[in-house]
């Protein structure tokens, strides 16, 4: 018997550079934009959605509403008596949620999931916001002297990749500064409209001020109001509605999950004799590769960009060895070389990612489906990798303590 498939049907993303607190509104309206447009995106009847998948982080820090499994419903009463879960894996809250989708399909319970993530970040200043990420570390355990928890983290893992290879600041600069340009042309990124300078992306502290160790602040990823959903459609519902094949589709063709201990120094020391800084992103990597049998990204037949977690400059910096792009520890090459632009041999974060694009944190694996399946269907508009039939997606949440990665085809 061949193996259960899962496709994406359509997918919607809100505009990440609205502030919806200060327009004053909350989740209710948040959920009611993405909901409606995600449905009218897939062209699918509410009626035949089996089962929705909610992917939020912080919900009760940043406004204290919780049990927003429930919200898709309040919003919509087309959805009423569905069931539906919200997952929590801090910024891959959202890859996990579209996980429980497909295993809701590929095991035959449903046949249609609605898999949405939503995240509200601007509803408090920004120092209180990066405190309630915090959360996602290991509180009381690690990071205590810092300020901002994240950059503090990120510099560490850049610091261990100068001790075991060696880092040039210079090119995670170049990381950002690639990023923001690509936002520029993304209708939806949060930075699209933002002014830099040739020094925004160097060590000048006035246009690039220190936030934490070597990270300033355009090597990371923004505070971010928005939301992404998707429909996923199993083969049974696909038969039940042929006309859905006549509309763009995309096929999940593998993944990988892999959930390690919260401490970063804990991930470090376990890794110390791996060529690999972060061995088992690099097997969630493999097993996505694997499953949707590809060899990975050195055949240029299989695999045609990513979509990544740049959080900071230096988490994409170590996506790029972690896909194999280059060898452990000499991501440089990459940047250099300029194979990680559109039009390039293996594009990277054309949307901008996180960085450019925006993070907000429990919609970000599901907006990264959204992009990877608009590549695949030629719909990314001004940002679209030529030719593009194969997109990767990496999802981390922590330091990498949940990692999730997808590959996306083009229906055939």
């Amino acid at each position: 018997m061949a193996a259960a498939r899962t496709w994406v049907a359509g997918g919607f993303q809100t505009d990440f550079a609205r502030n919806w607190a200060r327009a004053g509104h909350g989740f209710a309206e948040l959920f009611a934009e993405v909901t409606t447009g995600t449905l009218d995106a897939a062209g699918i009847d509410p009626a035949d959605i089996g089962v929705i998948h909610v992917g939020n982080a912080f919900g009760q820090l940043f406004t204290g509403q919780g049990q927003l499994g429930g919200m898709p419903a309040t919003v919509d009463e087309r959805l009423w008596g569905i069931p539906a879960t919200r997952h929590e894996a801090a910024c891959a809250s959202g890859g996990t949620a579209i996980l429980a989708a497909m295993a809701d399909l590929e095991s035959g319970r449903y046949d249609a999931a609605l898999v949405l993530g939503a995240e509200l970040e601007r509803t408090v200043p920004g120092d209180q916001a990066a405190g309630h990420l915090g959360a996602a570390a290991w509180v009381g355990h690690e990071g205590q002297q810092a300020k901002f928890m994240w950059p503090y983290m990120f510099s560490a893992l850049a610091d261990e990749y100068d001790k075991r290879y060696g880092l040039d600041e210079h090119h995670l600069r170049a990381i950002g500064r690639l990023n923001f340009d690509n936002a520029r042309v993304n209708p939806n990124a949060q930075t699209r409209n933002w002014t830099f300078t040739d020094a925004s992306f160097t060590d000048d502290d006035a246009a690039n001020p220190p936030v934490e160790g070597r990270l300033r602040r355009n090597d990371c990823s923004q505070v971010t109001d928005g939301a992404a959903g998707v429909v996923l459609v199993g083969d049974r519902y696909l038969a039940a509605h042929p006309g859905l094949a006549r509309r763009p589709l995309a096929r999940i063709l593998g993944w990988g999950h892999a959930t390690v201990g919260l401490s970063l120094d804990q991930k470090l020391r376990r890794s110390a004799d791996d060529p690999y800084v972060l061995p088992h992103v690099r097997r969630a990597v493999l097993d996505a590769f694997g499953r949707a049998g590809i060899g990975g990204v050195d055949d240029v037949d299989d695999v045609d960009g990513i979509e990544t977690h740049d959080c900071f400059t230096m988490s994409q910096y170590a996506a790029i060895d972690h896909f194999g792009i280059t060898a452990p520890g000499e991501s440089w090459k990459a940047v250099e070389s300029g194979e990680l632009t559109i039009g390039g041999r293996i594009p990277m974060n054309p949307s901008g990612g996180l960085i450019g694009g925006g993070h907000p944190v429990g919609a970000t694996g599901v907006r990264m489906l959204v992009d990877a399946y608009r590549q695949v269907t030629g719909q990314a508009g001004p940002y679209q990798v030529p030719g593009a039939r194969t997109f990767a997606t990496l999802n981390i949440g922590g330091s990498t303590t949940t990692t999730v990665s997808l590959v996306v085809g083009a229906a055939l």
